[in-house]
Parts: C-alpha cells; structure tokens; sequence
C-alpha cells in the first residue's frame, strides 16, 4: 500500500493521535447557549459508531436507523447545531463490506428527506480545498469523528479528518464513549494544540501524498470487490444497468411508488440477471435456487409492509448463519441495491415515497421465514399467508418476473422450488429467552409520613411483595463482618460544617488570636474599599432605637440658655468663615478650569467634568456648564477661522451639543431667555438651523459664514453618529429617601419595593447594571429587625464568596452581643462566624448541607432572606441540582439574580408554585403552633418567626438596557501592525437566522451603528420606499428634537430591525442578504501565530487610550506567557531608551551606597564611644546626606519611564502598594506578580491562590494594573470592570455564555460611556456565532438520586423540628423544576424515589419505616461522590478492608508501603475515576502503560463489587419493568428524530405471521426497535447494553442506577480503561512525570489531587467517628494513608514553589 514512507507515515499518525488521548477531556460538549455551538458530524463515523453498538446485529437496519435517531435527537434534545458531512472518498472504505454500502446511501437518504439535518456530500475527502473553506466559512466548534474504523484503512481515513481538522484549529470530539442525560451530552474532546498544528503544517505535503496513496489502493479494491460478483462488469457498467432498471420499472409504476417496493423487485431483478449473465455457470448457488431466495426476499417485504412493530418485536431469534453461497448471494445482492439507490437522484420527478428507507432489510426476518420453508413447513400444517400479505408477495414477484427479460424466473407458489438449505443447520437454531435472572416484580411495603404523602396514591396500584417472597427474607440477613461489631454504625457523623477548618477558635480571647482577627478585618475592609468607595454605614438595630421626642421642652428650654446662645454665635461665625474660604478656593478652581480651556479645550473640559461629578449646587453647576459652552462656541469658531482646513474637528462641535444637551436637559428652570438666544446661536453656527428657531425664533443669522461654520450634517444624524455614548439616559430625577449614593431606576425601586414587602424576586438585568444594590439593601433592612435574623449569599464560586464578604464588612458594622458576629463566610475550604453570624456569604453545596443537616434546624429557621447570585448556574453542567435543592427547601423570601435566562418567566412560575406550596405549609405550622401554646408547649421556631410576615409573591423583575454601550472589534496583523475593524452586530446574522429567530433580543446596536444600518440599507435599494420616512432627520421620535436620548435612539434601532425583518418576509431577502453582507468587515485572518503580536496589540490598546483591559485566554499557560510578553516588550523597550552608561554608572552608585552605609553604621560606633559630639554629628550629617542623594540618584537611574510601564504610579500610594505586595511575600507566584504589577501588569486564573488573586484584582480595581490577562475565573461576577475586554484565545470553553459574562466587563459604569471588545486571533464565523446566539433556557435536571433520598429520609427522622423536616423533604421531591407541569415526569420521579427506597432498605441503610440503620451517616456524608460512596460502604461492611490493612508486623500500628499502595489501587478506583477512550490501549508507548491505565481491583474487592452491581441491576431492572408499564408506546413505535411511525393494526389473518412473531414475554421494558436484533428484558442487566435498549419514553437511563463498574465500555462495547493519575502521584510523588505521561495538565491535576486527598481525609474523620476502638487497623491505615497523602502534596507544592522561584 504505497511506499514504505507512507506505511511509516501512517505509524507515526495514528501514535500521535493515540498519545494525545490520555489528555482528551471527558465532559458536556453542548453547553447553555447552544444556539453557537455549531459543530460537524462525520458522516460515516457516526455509520461506524452505530454499527459497533453492543446490541445491535447487522443486518436489523430499522434498529440501526434507530440507534442513529437516538444518538441525533440526544444531540439535538440538548440544543446542538450541527450539520453532517459524508465525504465521496469514505465510501471507499466499504467494498469490502457492500452490506453497508447500501445501508450508507440509504442513511444519507433518510437523513435528507426525512429530517431537518443539514446533509452535506459534495466534499470528495477531508483534504479537497472545498472542505478547507467550508471549515474557514462555518468553524465549527468541534468535529465529532471516529478513532476506529471497520479496518486499518477506514481508521486511516478518520486519522487524516482529524490531522486535518487539528491543523485547520478544530477541536476533535470522539463518537465513542459518549452519555447523555437529561441536560447535558458528554464525549471525550481532543483539542487542536500548538504541537498538533505544527504536527500538520510541517507534514502536509507528506500527508497529501499519503492520502492520494491510500485512496489509490482503495480504488484498486473496489475493483477487485466488485470482480469477484460481476467479474468483467466495472462500475460505471453496473450503474448503467441500475439506472436501465429504474427506468422499466417508472414506466411499469408511472403513478410512484414507496422505496421498500421499488428497492425490493429492482434488485432482485438485477441481481437475478447479473446472476444469469456472469455466474450461471459456476460453482455457486444454481439459477432456479437464487430465484427461490428473490421469492424469499419478496415475502419479507410483504411481511415488513404488513407487520407494525408492536408484532415485528416478538420475533424469533434465529441464531444459525447463512451457509457461504448463500452469503456471496447476498453480497452480490447488496451491491445491486447500492447501485439502485445511487441512481435515484436521477428520477427526480417520480412520485417516490422515501419514509420507509430505514427499514430496508431486515435480515431477522428473512431468516425467520427462510427457516419455516426449510425446515418447518414439512413438519407441521402448511400456515397460511393472510390475503394482504399474499396479495402483495404476489404483486412484487410479477414485478420482478416483468423486469427480468432474459429468462423466465417462474411463478410466485410455490415459494421453495428447490432442496438446497440457504441457512446452516446447527443444534441450537431459535434462541431461548429465559428471564431466569429478572427479580421478582414488586416492592417491599414500606410506610412513613414523607412515604405516605409522596407515594401513597402510587402505592395502592403497585405490585408488592409478599412476605414470604423468596427475596425478601433474603433482605434482612445482610452479614455483618466481625470487626464492625463494636463499631457504631448507626451514629450519626458530623457534617462538613463541622470538620470545615476555621480560621482561629471564634470564641477566643486569646490577645494573639484576637490581633490576628483584627488583622484579617482590616484587610478585609481594604479589599472591600477597592470594591467600592463608600463609607462604612452603621446598624443599629430598631428595637434598640432611642427613645421619641428626646429634644422635647426640656430640649428646649436649654437652647434658651446663655452659654448655649455664645456656643450657637461662635458656631455660626467659624461657619461663614468656612462657607468664605470655600468660595475663595471655588473662584480659584473655576478661573483654572477657565484658563485650561482656553489652553487646551479638552483637557480643560476633563477638568469641568470633574468639578460637575464633586459639586452639588445646581446654580454652580449651570454656570460652569454654560463656562463650558462658550469656551467650545470660541474654540469652534477659532478652529473654522483657520485657513486651508480639509475637514472639521467635530469633537469641539460635539462638545458644545454635549453642553448645550446638559443645559437644557438639567436646569431648564434655570435658563433665561438671554440663555436660550445664546444656546441657539450657537446652534445657527453648527448649522442646525431648524433646532435654533425653535429655541429663539427672532435669531438673525448670518448666511455668509454659515458654510464657513457649519458642520454639514444634520443635528439627528450627528448626534446619532457622534454623540451616540453622550446621549442622556432616562434617568429619575426625583430622590428616593432608602438610597444615600444614588437615584435609582424605576426597576430598582421595584427590587427596594419587593425587599420592603418581603416578597421574593426573580431579576434578570444586564451585568454592571446594578442589580446587586438590592442585595446588600436587604441585608441593611434584616440587619436592622433584630440581631438574630441572617440573611445567607449564595454565590457560585469561592471568588464571588470573598468578595461579597468584604463588600459587606465594608459597607456596614453593627454592635453585636459577644460571640455574634456581622458576617460569616462557609465554602468547603474554610469557614468563620458562619453559624453566628447576620450575613452569611457561602456557596451552593455549603448552604445545602446546612439546609439538609438535622441539627442545624434550628439555625435555618432564623433565616430570613436567601439571596442566590448568578442563579443561572441553576443550568449548569455540575452542581446544577443542589441550585433547585436550595430554591424549593428556603421557605423565606429570595432574590434570585442572573443576567442570562432566555426563560424566566417559567422560572418565576415554578418559583411561584413553590411558594404556594410553602404557604400552605406555614399556615399548619401556624395551627399548630397556637394549638401548642394553648397547651403550654413551646413552638420550634424563633419568637418572632410568626410575626415577621412574608410574602408570598414571586416577582420578575425585568431590565434589559446596558448603561453602556459595546462596540466590537476585529483585530488583524496587516504590514506588521495590529489593525482593527468595527465588526457591526448585525454582520453576525443571515436572513435565514433572522427569519426563523428574529433579532436576538440582546443584540443590541449603538447609535452610530444604527445610523450604518440605515446607510447600508439606503445604499442597497435604492428604490426603498420607507427610506425617508426612516431617514435620521425625518423619524418620528427625531423630528426637530433638540436633545435626542438614548431611548429614542433605540425605538430608531427597533424601527430599522423591524424594516429589515419586513424586508425578508415580504421577498426582498436579497437586498436585505446585501445590507447584512456590506456591514460585515473583511474577514482577514493572518496565518501568523498570532499570540507572538500579543504585546503589539496591547501597546496599540493604550497609544488608543482604551486600557485598562482585561485579556481572556483559556489556558493557564497561555495567560502567564502573555503576561510575561507583554512585560518583556516594555523591559526591551525601556532597555532601548535607556543611556549607553546608565547600567555602569548604576553599579557605580550603588557601591558607592553600600560603602556609605557602612561608614554611617561605622560612625554610629565612633559616635557612642566619642566625647566630641559636635564634630562626630556634623560627620553623621554629611554621611546621611550622601546617603539621601545616592538613593535618589540610583531610583532615577533605575526609574521605569512612563512609556515603558502600563502601570498609573498615581492611583495607589506607596503604602497601600506595599501593603498589597506584603501579603504575596511568601506565595509561590508573589515575586512574578510583584515584578508584574511594576509594569501594570497582572494574570489571573484558577491555580493561583486567594492571596495571589486579591492582589490582582485591588491593583486592577484601584487603576494601577492597567492590563490583566485571565482564563474565565473572571466570567462569573468577580467585580473587575474596564474600558476594554479583548477575546485573545479561541477555545471551546469560549462559549457565548462565557462571552457575555466576559464582554459585560467592559465600560466601567460612571467611567466610561463606552465598552469596547476585541477579537484577537478568534476565527471570524466564530465571532458572528457568539454575538447571535440566544441567552440559555433554564431545564431541570433528573433531580433524585440515592443518596440524595437517604439525607431527605435522615432529615426528615432526625430533623430538630419533624413537622419542618418533613416539609423540607417534601418540598424537595414535589417540586423539580424537570416534573413542573409535567405529570409524566412526576410519575417517574415517585417510581424512581421507590426505587431508592427499595434499595436503601436491601442494602441495610433505611427499615420498612424509613429511619435510618447502619452507615446511613457514612453514606450520606460522602454524598457527592455516588455511587462511590454506596460501594465504599460495601466494601467496609464486608470486612475487606480490614482485610487488607494489617501492619507491617504484629503490635505495630504502622503500615507497609505495599498495604498503603493497595489501598491507594481502591480507593483511585472509587474517587479517582478519569476515564481514556478506549482505543488508547492499542497505543505502542515508550513507557509501561501501567503507569497511565489503572490497575484492576485486588480480586476480594473485585468480586465484591460484582455482587454489588449485580444486585443493583436486578433492583434496577425490576423498576424499569414497572415503570414500562406507564409508558406511551405509541412514541416507542415511532423513530425518534424522523417521527415515523411503524404502528397499524396487527396481521391477524395470517397464520404464518402467528407462528413466527410469537415471543411476546421478556419484552416488556425494552425498545421494540432494539428487539428487532433479538434483545430481551435480560439485557438490562448488562451494563453495555442497558442504555442502548432502555425505553426513550421511560424518563431515566441507566446512569441513574447507582452501579460502578470496574471499567467502562463505551458504546461499542469496548473498554474505557481509568487514569492511573492518583496511584502513579502516590508512587512517584512527581506532577512533571504525570503532566508528561497521564496527559492531564497540571493545574488540572493538582485540583483533582486535592479533591482527593480532601477525600481520603473525610473518609478517615468519619471512620474515627464511628469506631469506638482507636487501635483498629482500618481507622488507623486511612489515618497513616491522609496524612501521607497531605505531606505527598504539601511537599509537591513546596517543590514546584522553590522551582518557580530559582
């Protein structure tokens, strides 16, 4: 196969691709904006993927079409975009398999003319210049293809799509191995990196060379193939004949036909006369033989048109082969139907129905009748047909007997004309089902409150088991190893809030505790200064407030006295003098402002803003605006006096309009007339003529300099055009006495309305628009009502946590009772004050332990509002649930704050129903609790519980308007240069997008860009007739408006879009499809590595004035490099502008400072032993002031210039610098940092620590770091605002979710009326994508799960309070945001929440009354690891693990490094899963692959964990055959994609339909399309194939069953082998090696190992709990293996800080 550097080649492709899977990372590819991500599908990796599948047999095709379907709709259920491409070459791969040829062509059919897809197979190969421009045009967010083909030469082609689609910067996604769940569809990504680029650049003429040598040898093999079946026939003649058949058979069906029937007497009869022409004469099947199988062939047909799928799924399984003439049959058979169907396109205006070309061929039945004829009918009556299938066998027959000429294939009956058997004759022909191994059908009775409430009306109608059932006596015998016995099992553990670690003790009097709290406050306090600049307010509680009337008569009576009269007079005197003092300093600055505009209007200007931001007189303020104004009219006129002017500086003129919109807008009962004739000649002079006579109609102007003076433009399009930031915004002007520092909007007086109410709300506002004002409102108002009530943060990340804690301990203090605390902070690092404090800022998964904890009941009912910032997250990919957990469990109010929810809507609904349900609830808490206190008892909630009275209304608030606007921006390397063109929003829409969307509801335009849009438009069609009526100067809202707002700026921008949707629908698509195209810039891309530009870019960034800007990049790496670059350019730069000398004379002085030094500590003896004083002070003198000089002297010489730095020396004092950098002193990245920030430069991203970030964000917030590259660590709320945010990276992680919450970051609020983003080095339909896609929906997740059901049962027994508790539980089951309004769903969640009941009290943790039993405290403790913590449990109550923890000799309490690694081997295989695809293990390494795929189980455990499993399974399965029974199976018989459907009414007449559909049992709670391939209920309990066969209706999959399996096969069948990462670390104890041979990155690895031994640590806390003996060797192997494990990775750390530092 080519030469033998091709053979090599193809070696050293498929071992890189091999290395690089190790690295592939397995998680959701389809994230919230779904709507952008549009990626690729290989066409026959997905054919491949498919046919691979565990439960499938070939030749089933409606089976295959099914697992297609399902694969697509898991795809699309989840918001995917994609198209699909079958590339002419990949059909190469098939000569040697022409059963698939066929079945290829018609999938590409069915994909085309039965689905939406996007089909695309005009590509001949991955490496044609057509497929390079469809990536360049589209860029796809990934390509989903195959690792593995049918054969080497098939895994070659894949191997070269992905080269190639590396080389062309796209992300690789492998078919294999991939799951789905409600929400989310998770594969294994392989990025394109810098060395996979590299890899196809520097190869790629030896990879075009290699591809066109393996498409030659495949060519070669078609020929062969089809020699073999037609021998001299080629290909072309053989579509000759097809095409030739075809046509006789149009005529003969003129009227049309459906596909089954043509395909059916089509290649039967080209087969019959291939068959007659060239192999009548061999050794094979004899003529009137192959005619008796064609009549075969055609009865299946009739059967497949007949028979709905309902009988289709009670087939037999006939497992005997066909004998080998037979098969070489079929194989020729197949071709002909592939020949056939490529021939189609050509008739196209023939009446084809093409619905059924899924189902084919159905090789099952074929055999089915195939083995009557051959084998039954002899034996027993002769069955009949039925009329219909009789009928129709016949029609078809004399169809094939028509179309064969050449000879007399016979009559239709009989159907066997010959002896010869087509299928082997073998012992076991029919295959038995057996549901031997099916559990008994049925629940064990169980009762509770919780139980009876949620279940009872399910339970009456469910099948329950007997007491005397075979299994259950088998439930309560569960043995118990002798070791556990003094252990106590049932105890309930400490919970995370009690192991968190703690600052320092909180009670502590300790002086040095009590400093070093005091240190942590006042850094605290700093760090929430740089937050924001408002002073500290003090609380003081209401009921504390002091007494009315306290300045009564006796009040008074002393303002009446003398001294008091002298006090007042002095008082009033200093006053004045103050007042005069201030007027004088007032007069001074005015006349400076006076004098700099005359200098330098702009900067003078800068300077009046100033004043107007700090002074509060409206008097003041007009006369300084009206200052301002005639200084822009003189300089306007100065500037349009001077001679030879080629174009006007606007920016003067913008000035004046930018006044005179302040004047009018803001002190209209200020202006005179005089003002008014003022303002409107300045107007008359700028040329807007229409706008001054309409202010001073008597104005006279003067038409001889008016060209002279005018500005040439009208007054809307100019301030349109060139004002558009400047416009005024509708903003109130009237005070709202609950806010000190600013007016708000109306919709924020609605959140202070709904805070007041006590309501709750849902508010969905754009980010940096001030929604979060209401959050810290409500902590003033419960702050305020008493010291006990708390209002708990939850926030999405341990940043956001930090930083709203010093928000609040900035904004507020407050006098508190000793041990209680203002705010508290609890994330699973560390806590402080959390359960004695007033304002508790936490995140998701902390809150819910506390919400979940039975002790802590107490606690949760003093709180009085939950505020749940970037609520979105309620959609996220991990720890979605725990967000629903938190919103239905509250029974307080909430505010639930998010920028991006396209529904909220129906969030607010389902909140609202909520509610609803907690009143109802409230309301018998209050019953009862009158009742108890009539009775004597006291209530379990606080005293003032009842009389704090909370709404229960749900708000939603809505806000949809930026302050700011943002403009975009291309970045390009032109001539070397960075240059930059606007990119117009609507440039990222198509006509279609925009008739089937509209106009995203986000995308919005700034006014200049509507003033484009209206451009574009006008210059397109000429003929528009709305042009003038549209026009800037004649629109409605415009027409002789002398200031135009920001909202009437958007009513034009939703007037244009409106006329350019009309556009569209009413059949001008292509003047609109103009407009769009003509905004779009020139996509040039530069083929250079773009990142080296990267200091270029942000040096061109600041020579425009738009720093400070932050910089994402999306891998570590690449952020501190950029950092780094940026900072290497200026130390370059300054090194080229320093003198000759500059380093020499440095030196000089500084040996000349350190001499001085020692002669000043040299006197300072001399001085102590001297007498003469006078002398030896004079000498100290001069030796100081040499010292003084040379130290000045040297910080000259080494002072960074002002060009060479990004840092502004003049935002932060050298104290407070000293003060931030003082922290990092010891951090391992603090010297790097500190250099940095000396330039203004800082990096930001998730492996850095606490301290280390702090410091990045105060400098950036403070304006002395001005350029900050970070990774999304930054996307969710973290408070970082700039003038620009630059896109520096592509990534898949660059999803349109991280891009608003990334680009909403630029235009700082009060600061800049303009955001800016720029995209460097983001491929250009990438951008479009991001900019157009739709904000995420909010869908539930599968709420439930085992252990989740264990903690609601525990709560709700052991709860402080059980009425609470059990409302709590019940609200949590009753209300999933997946079951509201649909009762389907809730159906399936009860039946799902039996199941874990049922499992629970089988594996001991729960009895029939729900209380808990042994471990249940184990369990749920270590909750977020399920099913891990399930087996872990197992494995404890089996005794294995005392098994293996023996000390090394007897008496000793130590443990041998073989034990430890074995318990390591356990425990990476229960809390340590990262899977490798599975084609990684044909990898030919140059290291042992031991050290990257795990190791097995020890053979105790191994077992263990299969008896486990399987009892699981069978609980599982047992509850799928229930559930199945509620199913809809109309949808079952009904493609799930296409919608086809395969119902009807069943063949009742035929008696031989009878005979062979009669396997009805061990069908139930399976598909009926995968038993087309023989599967039963039994494949259930078989981990490859259960979420292949599992009903799709049924609402769960099997990755609901708690199973853990000791691998992992993907969806071929194939294994998934573990990571070896854990074991390997605690080996070697070295990242390098781990980065270099496990493939995982190293931030990534030193996460998922501090989750690790975080883990290990929990586990042997809990142990110790547990055991009463502290000698046991368990306890004390997990104590020896913690500790080893923390010093491993303490050491680690250590380790790569003193590397870092040398």
């Amino acid at each position: 196969m080519g030469s033998k550097d091709h053979a090599v080649f193809f070696r050293e492709m498929t071992q890189l691709i091999l290395n690089e899977m190790p690295k592939a990372r397995y998680s959701s590819i389809l994230n919230d904006f779904v709507e952008s991500n549009f990626f690729v599908i290989d066409g026959d990796s997905l054919l491949v993927t498919c046919l691979g599948v565990k439960s499938f047999k070939w030749g089933q095709n409606l089976h295959f079409f099914y697992l297609v379907e399902c694969y697509l709709v898991d795809l699309l259920s989840n918001g995917g975009q994609f198209a699909i491409v079958f590339f002419k070459d990949a059909e190469y791969a098939y000569f040697d398999f022409p059963e698939l040829l066929s079945l290829r062509t018609a999938l590409i059919l069915h994909l085309q003319h039965n689905t939406n897809i996007d089909v695309q197979t005009e590509f001949s190969g991955c490496l044609s210049q057509d497929w390079k421009l469809f990536l360049e045009q589209h860029y796809p967010y990934f390509l989903i293809v195959s690792e593995e083909g049918l054969s080497d030469l098939q895994t070659y082609l894949f191997n070269f799509l992905i080269i190639h689609s590396w080389g062309m910067k796209v992300n690789v996604v492998l078919s294999s191995g991939h799951e789905s769940d409600t929400l989310r569809f998770y594969a294994h990504t392989m990025e394109s990196t810098d060395r996979n680029q590299t890899f196809s650049k520097e190869n790629e003429t030896v990879i075009q060379s290699a591809y066109k040598s393996l498409i030659q040898h495949l060519e070669e093999r078609r020929v062969l193939a089809l020699a073999t079946h037609f021998e001299h026939l080629k290909w072309n003649d053989m579509m000759e004949e097809a095409y030739q058949t075809l046509f006789l058979l149009q005529h003969l069906w003129s009227e049309g036909s459906d596909i089954q029937r043509v395909l059916c007497v089509t290649s039967c009869s080209l087969s019959l006369r291939m068959y007659h022409r060239v192999l009548v004469h061999s050794n094979c099947l004899s003529l009137q033989e192959v005619e008796d199988f064609c009549r075969l062939r055609c009865l299946c047909v009739a059967f497949q048109l007949h028979l709905p799928l309902s009988q289709r799924a009670c087939s037999r399984v006939i497992t005997c082969s066909w004998i080998r003439n037979s098969d070489s049959f079929l194989k020729m058979n197949k071709w002909c139907e592939h020949f056939i169907l490529s021939n189609l396109n050509v008739f196209g205006c023939w009446n084809l129905n093409l619905n059924h070309v899924s189902d084919l061929y159905d090789e099952q039945l074929l055999k089915n009748i195939a083995f009557y004829y051959e084998f039954e009918s002899t034996q027993e009556p002769h069955l009949n047909l039925g009329d219909s299938i009789r009928r129709d066998y016949e029609d078809l027959w004399n169809v094939v007997s028509h179309l064969v000429k050449e000879f007399n294939v016979g009559k239709s009956f009989p159907l066997r004309t010959t002896r010869r058997h087509f299928l082997r004759q073998e012992k076991s022909v029919i295959q038995e089902i057996s549901l031997e191994k099916m559990p008994s059908v049925g629940f064990i009775p169980m009762t509770s409150a919780v139980i009876d409430e949620f279940v009872g009306d399910m339970m009456k109608d469910l099948p329950v088991l007997k007491s005397d059932d075979p299994v259950v006596p088998s439930l309560f015998k569960q043995k118990t190893s002798d070791e556990l016995l003094h252990w106590h099992a049932q105890k309930l553990l400490s919970d995370d809030y009690d192991r968190t670690k703690c600052h320092v003790d909180e009670q502590s009097r300790d002086p040095h505790v009590l400093d070093f709290l005091k240190k942590i406050q006042d850094y605290q306090q700093f760090y929430g200064k740089s937050l924001e600049s408002i002073s500290t307010k003090v609380i003081v509680t209401q009921t504390t407030r002091p007494k009315e009337d306290s300045s009564g008569a006796s009040g008074e009576i002393l303002q009446n006295t003398k001294p008091h009269q002298i006090t007042k007079k002095s008082k009033k005197k200093s006053f004045l003098k103050e007042d005069q003092n201030k007027a004088q300093q007032n007069d001074d600055l005015l006349f400076s402002i006076e004098e700099e505009m005359k200098n330098n209007l702009h900067s003078g200007i800068r300077k009046l803003e100033d004043y107007l931001t700090s002074c509060a007189s409206n008097s003041v303020k007009f006369g300084v605006e009206m200052l301002g104004l005639i200084a822009c009219f003189k300089a306007w006129k100065e500037h349009c006096r001077g001679e030879g002017k080629i174009s006007k500086d606007l920016s003067i003129a913008v000035q004046m309009m930018k006044r005179i919109h302040s004047l009018l807008e803001r002190y209209p009962e200020i202006l005179e007339a005089e003002h008014h004739q003022y303002i409107a000649k300045c107007l008359k002079y700028l040329g807007f003529n229409d706008l001054a006579n309409s202010l001073d109609p008597t104005l006279i102007g003067d038409d001889k300099n008016k060209k002279k003076y005018s500005i040439d433009i009208g007054p809307a399009r100019f301030q349109l055009q060139y004002m558009g930031h400047y416009l005024i915004r509708d903003e109130r002007k009237d005070r709202d006495p609950r806010v000190q520092d600013f007016i708000p909007n109306a919709w924020q007086q609605e959140l202070l309305d709904v805070v007041d109410k006590n309501e709750s709300a849902v508010i969905v506002a754009p980010t940096s628009s001030g929604k979060t004002y209401a959050s810290y409102y409500c902590m003033e108002k419960v702050l305020k009502e008493s010291d006990d009530g708390v209002v708990v943060y939850v926030a999405p990340t341990k940043a956001l946590v930090n930083q709203v804690a010093a928000t609040v301990q900035n904004r507020f203090t407050k006098n508190l009772p000793s041990g209680e605390a203002l705010c508290g902070v609890f994330t699973r690092e560390y806590r402080h004050d959390a359960l004695n404090c007033q304002v508790l800022i936490t995140v998701p998964a902390c809150f819910e332990i506390l919400l979940l904890a039975p002790h802590h009941q107490n606690w949760v009912k003093k709180i009085r509002y939950v505020i749940f910032d970037e609520v979105h997250c309620l959609g996220g990919e991990i720890g979605a649930e725990i967000w629903e957990h938190l919103l239905v469990m509250i029974r307080c109010p909430f505010l639930a704050l998010s920028a991006t929810i396209s529904n909220p809507e129906h969030l607010t609904e389902w909140l609202q129903s909520v509610k609803w349900y907690w009143k109802q609830e409230d309301k018998i808490i209050e019953n009862n609790t009158t009742s108890k206190r009539h009775v004597g008892r006291q209530a379990g909630f606080p005293k003032d519980y009842l009389q704090v009275k909370q709404s229960y209304k749900v708000r939603l608030v809505l806000y949809g308007e930026r302050y700011n606007d943002l403009e975009k921006h291309v970045c390009s390397i032109k001539h070397g240069d960075i240059h930059f063109d606007h990119f117009h929003p609507c440039a990222a829409l198509t006509t279609d997008h925009i008739e089937r969307y509209g106009f995203p509801p986000d995308l919005t335009l700034s006014p200049r860009e509507s003033i484009q849009l209206y451009d574009a438009m006008f210059q397109i069609w000429k003929s528009w007739p709305r042009a003038q009526e549209l026009c800037p100067e004649n629109f409605i809202h415009f027409n002789n408006k002398l200031v135009i707002k920001k909202m009437d700026a958007r009513k034009y921008e939703e007037s244009l879009k409106a006329e350019l949707t009309s556009w569209i629908k009413n059949g001008n698509v292509e003047q609109a499809r103009m407009v769009l195209q003509n905004l779009s810039p020139e996509a040039d891309l530069s083929p250079e590595n773009m990142i080296t530009m990267f200091p270029l870019l942000v040096e061109k960034l600041r020579k425009m004035e738009k720093l400070p800007a932050l910089f994402f990049l999306f891998k570590l790496g690449a952020v501190e490099n950029a950092a780094e670059s940026a900072s290497t350019f200026l130390k370059k730069k300054q090194e080229t502008k320093r003198p000759p000398k500059a380093d020499k004379e440095a030196h000089v002085m500084a040996n000349k400072l350190r001499k001085v030094k020692k002669s000043i500590e040299k006197q300072k003896i001399i001085d102590e032993k001297s007498q003469k004083k006078t002398r030896n002070v004079d000498q100290s003198l001069i030796h100081e002031a040499e010292h003084d000089n040379l130290v000045k002297c040297l910080e000259k010489n080494l002072e960074i210039p002002q060009d060479c730095t990004y840092a502004d020396q003049k935002a932060v004092d050298t104290e407070t610098l000293q003060k931030v950098f003082g922290r990092v002193k010891f951090e391992r990245k603090g010297e790097e940092l500190k250099a940095l920030a000396e330039r203004g430069i800082g990096y930001h991203h998730s492996a850095m620590s606490f301290k280390e970030k702090q410091l990045v964000e105060i400098l950036f917030r403070k304006g002395y770091l001005r350029v900050v590259t970070a990774t999304g660590t930054l996307a969710l709320g973290v408070n970082m605002p700039c003038k620009s945010v630059v896109f520096a990276q592509n990534s898949v992680y660059l999803d349109a979710l991280n891009y608003r919450q990334m680009s909403g970051r630029a235009g700082r609020r009060g600061q800049d009326l303009m955001g800016d983003v720029y995209f460097f080095d983001i491929p250009f339909p990438k951008i479009g994508k991001l900019i157009k896609s739709n904000v995420p929906e909010l869908r539930g997740q599968f709420p439930l799960s085992i252990t989740l059901v264990l903690r609601l049962m525990l709560l709700a027994s052991k709860g402080d309070d059980p009425e609470d508790a059990k409302a709590k539980v019940l609200s949590v089951l009753k209300h999933s945001l997946l079951s509201f309004k649909r009762r389907r769903a809730v159906e399936t969640l009860k039946l799902y929440f039996l199941f874990s009941l049922q499992l629970l009290i089988k594996e001991d943790y729960l009895n029939k009354k729900g209380n808990p039993k042994k471990f249940a405290g184990l369990a749920s403790y270590l909750h977020g690891h399920e099913p891990s913590n399930l087996v872990f449990v197992n494995f404890l109550k089996r005794g294995l693990f005392h098994n293996l923890c023996k000390p090394a000799w007897k008496g000793s309490q130590q443990f041998s490094q073989d034990v430890m690694e074995k318990l390591v081997l356990v425990l990476a295989n229960l809390f340590g899963r990262k899977y490798i695809p599975a084609k990684f293990q044909n990898a030919n390494l140059s290291f042992s692959q031991s050290k990257v795929i795990l190791a097995e189980l020890p053979e105790d455990f191994k077992a263990a964990l299969y008896e486990y499993n399987l009892a699981v399974m069978k609980d599982f399965a047992s509850f799928l055959l229930i559930a199945s029974k509620s199913v809809n199976m109309k949808k079952e018989y009904q493609l799930p994609l296409s919608r086809i459907k395969f119902t009807g009414k069943e063949c009742e007449d035929s008696q031989l339909v009878s005979h062979l559909m009669s396997c009805k049992e061990g069908r139930v709670a399976i598909s009926p399309f995968v038993c087309l391939s023989g599967n039963t209920d039994n494949d259930l309990l078989r981990p490859e194939t259960i979420n292949q066969v599992i009903l799709r209706t049924v609402g769960v999959s099997g990755t609901q069953a708690p199973l853990l399996w000791p691998w992992k096969l993907d969806n071929r069948g194939r294994r998934m082998p573990l990571n070896a990462y854990v074991l390997n670390f605690y080996k070697h104890n070295c990242l390098t090696r781990l980065d270099q041979k496990n493939g995982m990155r190293m931030g990534q690895l030193l996460k998922y190992l501090k989750d690790f031994a975080f883990n290990i640590q929990a586990i042997s806390d809990s142990l110790s709990e547990l055991c009463e003996n502290k000698h046991d060797n368990v306890v004390l192997a997990f104590k020896q293996l913690s500790q080893t494990f923390y010093e491993k990775l303490q050491e680690m750390q250590i380790q790569m800080s003193q590397n870092h530092l040398e």
